[in-house]
């Protein structure tokens, strides 16, 4: 497992932007699938996005061309630019970490997790 802390989150308005970031402890980041996910209040988990060990990456519909996950393997991070935020948008943001060699979208497919970071869109 992996040591995951997220940071970037914080209280914005609609349209506005955010970029959260997920730092990794350890020598082994750069093996594992990073994702995203979000939790809204009486919500369950849901996948936001995740970057694959050779850079691909997969997005749930509702934040496609709004969103966008890199990695830089040199910091350990794993990055999240979120643009055009909706209220809907707000949720506690959870980075995690797995060994998969696809994007997956199923939180159980990932071991490790960071303790989420809170995002507040106003209308």
């Amino acid at each position: 497992q992996v040591q995951l802390v997220e940071s970037g989150g914080g209280l914005v308005q609609a349209g506005g932007s955010l970029r959260l970031s997920c730092t990794a402890a350890g020598r082994t980041f750069s093996t594992y699938t990073m994702g995203w996910f979000r939790q809204a209040p009486g919500k369950e988990r849901e996948f936001v996005s995740a970057i694959t060990v050779t850079f691909s990456t997969g997005y749930t519909d509702s934040v496609k061309g709004r969103f966008t996950i890199s990695r830089d393997n040199g910091k350990n991070t794993v990055y999240l630019q979120m643009n055009s935020l909706k209220p809907e948008d707000t949720a506690v943001y959870y980075c995690a970490a797995g060994s998969t060699l696809v994007v997956v979208t199923s939180p159980s497919r990932y071991t490790s997790w960071g303790q989420g970071t809170q995002v507040t869109v106003s209308s």
